[in-house]
């Protein structure tokens, strides 16, 4: 029983193996990309045989070698003795054990080999950069493709030798051939020829290794600066190359004792050869980095830190950054922004890192929807005019989902597209959706809504019926005045098949399943859909791409598509600085649960935004699109997979009009000019002009990202229409500001601006050909003899206005709380003009955000307003220069402190003295009255307790009425309504469903 069991045993595993690799085949041959799969498999496993192969026949014949070349004698010492009593213990096991051995040490080979598979198809299919380095003329390719592969090579080659020769000598001494003596140790022929040449053939690898160490130094990231430097260049490199040459030598001379059989000479070659590398590798370049650098470093080290500059620019694409001074006012006059009105039109009010409640308790609809913790930014054609909208995918929600046959067979995709403009909110401050409802309407037209593929898809799903069969795939709420939920059968090309089954046996196994081989839900036309991510996806097709954080939607041609940004990286481009993409794209957003995460922490100093990819949401299609077919790393890729990258010419141009500058991409790139603007090597070396990234001034107001560090939180760039200083038409840009950096550890850096970086993301809407202007990086330099302040002082500006804060605070208090939304930076009326959304949401569990209020600040004067037409006028002097958003809740509501006669309009606090009174005294009673309830609650008291709370809303009420009044002159405004009791009227999903919408949604049911 026992050999059937194993051979059962055996057969079963193997089966197991098999159906994981078939069910591969089936899903990379389904998505059309099986040459991929085909490609990495059969190269790693021809990388795994040939080392593995390498390893194990040079053991076996320094092993059979060393055997067959063993001494015959009698015993005749006891040492001699204790060696037979080994050889005769190990006997029995030798044939096993020289087979064996090798085998075992073969396989570790291979499999560590192996994980170089794209290494090695890089080398040999490697493209010319184009340019040369400025030590030894070679191309970059060479460091960044050769002389990694190289350095594999030649590691590999070592470890063999190393590994045979150890293993040759362990025999040898194991039977007689190396024996110690009361003369010395004794070494037969054989066993000294064995060492020579083992001894050979590593210094000669060890030589070849010295020799591309010269290489290497361009690539070193250990000085102060990247690359090779002054001692490199000149005591470094000179001395690997006589350590290169002096190994040889001492090669050759192992190779004469073993013929000779004199070992003197290269046995003092050695010593001389150790005592040599250590003094050239570690003490001579020490003395001259003392005692000639460091006393003239400035002087000595100019010419290569220029190198360290332009390399490291042109690694990470920033050779072209157009710098201009920008001389930054910060006096308030009227009419400052009267040349800045189509970038007023586009000021982003709505924020999409704060408004997903809003989203999911009014467009959500049903409990089995969800939305992402953070929405996405895009544009889209509204009326004539581009227009900046905040975008979500209606995702699936099967948490609290039961049964095999619901989880996998009738909730299997979302549904549609919610859209609300970006600049534009609802009287009540709720979003103003573009696009909403089930079914969907709005601005986005007729188009494919339903999302079998995205963030939120169930592991796998079984999909598809013959024609005629009643649908079992629960498709969404029933509208036109029906009950209960539409059924729909998926009719695309998304998965493999399950239709028969020996595939149905496969998956089973795959997901360890026998309700997936049981079941009646899977019948001939079933096919199974998983690995539904985007990012996933991508990641499968495309296993050379680094692959962007952040994914977003955008309908295309009717379909629903994820767009997926891939960088090709790497860390040996020469002179370039090493960053670390997981430091370097962390910020405030990432890390919190469904949202953005950090890249990995993974060391690059080369980076493309190579290609685009798309994923189509309903039938898992991947696109990968060409998009710098200049980087060379991309050619090599297209060489080795020919089939899988589709050229720019096959972009649409409705595609085109959504794609974006990649974000994680900007955010290396801020992270290196943050030193890197700096062009001039004596400037760069005194490190007085260093910027860096300031902190999210709204993380520790809203403490929205549980377990991050609030003190060291970077701000992340933002998705703006803006039109910068000199351009007439605003574009669609990233852009980030610079503060100065701290001057030593643990100093707290100044928050005042010194730069201001923006990413042209417009790539127009020509199909197959992206703008000029795309992607031009433009660096905003400003004056450093005046205090423009940074996003930190503007907050604090904010916070520490007495009649801001009392009003907030209040709100605090209360019932209700108030939210930071996201800090904007913009060079608009020849300054710096910050923007902030104030947000008021109830305590309760069905609350949402909604816009209140609008906080703007120019120089040290600041503006607070229901609108952001109100809080501009207020801010410059009665008159901005021009009309944004809220600006008809003005015409229609009376005066808004328009034209002041010149003077400076009130503040929030000041205006009608009877307002005012009222205000105060509606304060007043607030506080008291949360006194009140607070004291009731104590007591246990909840009858007081109620009245005070129906005291305190009555009091914010007249609180808001009087505020209302003082700053735009009328009761009607744009109020709050509501806000004592959570700040938005209607706290259940039901409240207001269609938003806003273009046309009416349906009414949610209880279940919503």
């Amino acid at each position: 029983m026992i050999p059937t069991l194993i051979i059962v045993g055996a057969l079963v595993a193997g089966f197991i193996f098999f159906s994981g690799i078939y069910a591969d085949v089936l899903w990379f041959d389904q998505l059309g990309y099986l040459d991929v799969f085909v490609k990495q498999n059969v190269t790693q496993a021809a990388i795994f045989i040939v080392a593995a192969l390498i390893m194990g026949a040079t053991v076996y014949a320094s092993l059979r070698l060393a055997y067959g070349a063993r001494p015959i004698y009698a015993p005749d010492t006891d040492v001699q003795d204790n060696l037979s009593r080994y050889q005769e213990t190990i006997e029995p096991v030798r044939r096993l054990a020289m087979i064996g051995i090798p085998v075992l040490l073969g396989l570790f080979a291979g499999t560590a080999a192996s994980s170089q598979w794209q290494q090695v198809l890089l080398f040999f299919n490697q493209v010319p950069y184009g340019q040369t380095d400025p030590e030894f003329g070679l191309d970059y390719t060479f460091y960044m493709v050769s002389l990694p592969f190289l350095g594999f090579l030649i590691g590999f080659l070592i470890s063999v030798v190393l590994v045979a020769g150890i293993a040759g000598i362990l025999t040898h001494y194991l039977y007689g051939g190396i024996r110690l003596e009361e003369k010395g140790i004794f070494t037969s022929t054989a066993a000294r020829i064995h060492i020579a040449v083992a001894a050979a053939a590593f210094l000669v690898l060890q030589a070849v290794n010295y020799w591309l160490d010269r290489y290497s130094t361009l690539t070193s990231q250990d000085g102060n600066w990247s690359g090779a430097l002054f001692t490199d260049v000149n005591a470094v490199i000179p001395t690997k190359a006589i350590l290169a040459v002096a190994a040889v030598i001492v090669a050759a001379l192992f190779v004469a004792a073993a013929v000779t059989n004199k070992w003197r000479l290269p046995l003092v070659g050695t010593a001389m050869l150790i005592i040599t590398a250590v003094l050239a590798s570690g003490v001579y370049p020490w003395v001259i980095q003392r005692f000639q650098v460091e006393p003239s470093e400035e002087t000595l080290e100019t010419p290569y830190i220029e190198r360290n500059i332009e390399l490291t620019r042109e690694a990470y694409g920033l050779s072209d950054v157009q710098v201009e001074e920008y001389d930054a006012s910060t006096n308030v006059e009227r009419g400052a922004l009267e040349n800045d009105q189509a970038t007023m039109d586009n000021i982003r009010l709505l924020d999409p890192n704060l408004v997903s409640a809003a989203f999911g308790q009014l467009q959500q609809f049903r409990p089995y929807y969800q939305f992402p913790n953070i929405l996405n930014v895009d544009r889209y054609e509204v009326e004539g005019q581009s227009e900046n909208v905040v975008v979500a995918v209606r995702g699936l929600d099967t948490g609290n989902i039961e049964s095999w046959v619901n989880q996998h067979a009738v909730y299997t995709h979302g549904y549609g597209v919610v859209a609300a403009s970006a600049s534009e909110v609802a009287a009540d401050g709720e979003p103003q959706f573009l696009e909403s409802g089930i079914p969907s309407q709005g601005v986005l037209g007729d188009y494919q809504p339903r999302v079998y593929f995205g963030e939120f898809s169930p592991e796998y799903s079984i999909v598809g019926a013959p024609e005629g069969t009643e649908p079992m795939e629960l498709d969404r709420p029933e509208t036109g005045g029906g009950e209960g939920e539409a059924r729909t059968t998926f009719s695309g090309d998304g998965g493999p098949s399950v239709g028969n089954f020996f595939n149905r046996l496969i998956y089973a196994i795959q997901f360890q399943s026998t309700d997936l081989l049981l079941s009646d839900a899977v019948n001939e036309e079933s096919q199974i859909l998983y690995d539904r991510d985007p990012r996933e996806r991508v990641e499968s097709v495309a296993p050379y791409l680094t692959i962007d954080s952040n994914i977003y939607p955008a309908v295309v041609d009717g379909r629903v598509k994820w767009i997926v940004e891939g960088y090709t990286t790497n860390s040996n481009f020469p002179y370039a600085e090493q960053q670390q993409l997981e430091s370097a794209t962390t910020d405030s957003l990432t890390g919190t649960g469904a949202a953005q995460q950090p890249l990995p922490p993974e060391p690059v100093n080369y980076i493309r935004n190579s290609v685009k990819a798309t994923v189509d949401a309903y039938d898992g299609s991947v696109d990968l699109y060409a998009w710098n077919p200049d980087d060379p790393l991309l050619q090599a890729w297209q060489k080795i997979f020919p089939e899988s990258i589709q050229p720019l010419s096959e972009v649409s141009g409705e595609l085109m009009s959504h794609f974006r500058y990649p974000e994680d991409m900007f955010k290396v790139q801020r992270e290196l000019l943050g030193r890197y603007h700096v062009t001039d090597p004596v400037d760069f070396y005194r490190a007085n002009e260093e910027w860096s990234v300031p902190d999210d001034p709204t993380e520790s107001d809203n403490n929205n990202t549980p377990g991050q560090d609030e003190s060291n939180v970077p701000i992340p760039p933002y998705y703006l229409s803006l039109a910068m200083p000199d351009q007439q038409n605003p574009s669609f840009q990233l852009t980030t500001p610079f503060i100065p950096a701290a001057t030593s550890q643990g100093e707290e850096a100044r928050n005042v601006l010194y730069g201001y970086l923006a990413a042209n993301s417009d790539a127009g809407s020509q199909s197959g050909e992206k703008k000029d202007s795309y992607g031009t990086l433009r660096l905003l330099e400003l004056p450093t003899d005046r205090v423009v302040s940074g996003p930190g002082q503007a907050q604090n500006l904010f916070n520490s206005d007495p009649e801001v804060s009392q009003a907030l605070n209040l709100l605090r208090r209360g019932a209700s709380e108030v939210l930071n939304g996201n800090l904007l930076t913009l060079p608009v009326g020849g300054g710096i003009l910050y923007v902030q959304p104030v947000y008021v949401q109830s305590s309760g569990e069905s609350s949402y955000p909604t816009l209140q209020r609008v906080l703007v600040s120019f120089g040290e004067q600041i503006g607070f307003a229901p609108t952001l037409d109100e809080a501009l006028d207020q801010l410059f002097q009665g008159d901005s220069g021009v009309e944004a958003e809220g600006s008809e809740q003005n015409d229609s509501g009376g005066d808004t402190g328009g034209d002041t006669g010149g003077e400076t309009p009130q503040q929030p606090g000041g205006g009608d003295p009877g307002a005012q009174a009222a205000l105060q005294d509606a304060l007043q009673r607030a506080n008291e009255a949360i006194q009140q309830g607070q004291s009731a609650l104590a007591e246990g008291d909840f009858a007081a307790y109620g009245q005070a709370q129906a005291a305190l809303n009555s009091a914010l009420q007249d609180a808001i009425e009087a505020e209302n009044q003082l700053s735009s002159g009328s009761a009607g405004g744009n109020a709050p309504e509501g806000a004592g009791d959570g700040g938005q009227g209607g706290q259940g999903s039901g409240g207001n469903n269609d938003g806003g919408n273009a046309s009416p949604s349906p009414e949610p049911t209880d279940e919503s």
